[in-house]
């Protein structure tokens, strides 16, 4: 998919030629020449890079980067900056910025820019996405959705088999009692039989199971349950 980057410029000659080279590039440039305008394009379309001047009319670089800034955090901005602007460069920086150039620029050098900030901020959404997942082996649980897929297929689970299951899965091939398990899953507190915990791994094994017949909890007599292959059952 191209990348999107707005170019907030009031010198329209620049900013077109950057919008021009930008498109040559593959990317889809979008140009504003004031801080209003340039503020109203990025909250009503969804960018991937903003290139922001700072001696904007109608409102200047660093108000729109604070405006930026108080709602998101992730798009990579880049200031382009006068050479006598050091104080306002060190302003920006410290209020969110990922990057400046200095006016004038070589294009090269920007484009270059431009793709290391765009591909940072690609590789660090993708860890932080990937933060809420735990997997092992065919199993994957998503914290955030709270979705259970075995063998690439969908688990339907209760809420008490969902927090059996993900304190088995934060724990694989570690042997869990079933003391243990109570105090994890039902809490502390609980004074019911911990014959309980069997019935609830029997629900979740059988559910499991109706994905792919091979078992990922296995049992350990006489002292409980683990989450792990089959081929390492003891």
């Amino acid at each position: 998919m191209e990348n999107r980057i707005l170019i907030i410029e009031d010198e329209e000659n620049i900013a077109r030629v950057l919008q021009l080279e930008l498109q040559f590039e593959g990317y889809i440039a979008d140009t504003a020449h004031t801080g209003t305008e340039g503020l109203i394009k990025y909250r009503e379309n969804k960018y991937d890079l903003v290139l922001l001047d700072l001696m904007l009319p109608e409102m200047h670089g660093l108000d729109v980067l604070k405006r930026i800034r108080a709602t998101e955090i992730s798009t990579p901005v880049i200031l382009l900056t006068a050479k006598s602007e050091v104080e306002d460069k060190v302003k920006g920086l410290d209020l969110g910025a990922n990057d400046y150039v200095t006016k004038p620029f070589e294009i090269e050098e920007l484009l270059a820019r431009i793709r290391n900030a765009i591909r940072f901020t690609k590789q660090v959404t993708k860890v932080e996405e990937n933060d809420h997942l735990l997997t092992y082996s065919n199993l994957s649980i998503d914290e955030q959705s709270r979705e259970v897929q075995y063998f690439n297929q969908h688990v339907e689970l209760t809420p008490r088999e969902y927090d059996l299951l993900l304190y088995l899965l934060k724990h694989p091939k570690q042997v869990l009692t079933r003391e243990q398990i109570l105090d994890a899953v039902w809490g502390f507190d609980y004074y019911g039989d911990t014959n309980v915990v069997d019935v609830y791994i029997r629900y979740v094994r059988q559910k499991l199971e109706k994905a792919n017949p091979t078992s990922l909890i296995q049992t350990v007599r006489g002292v409980g349950y683990v989450l792990r292959e089959s081929s390492n059952e003891a």
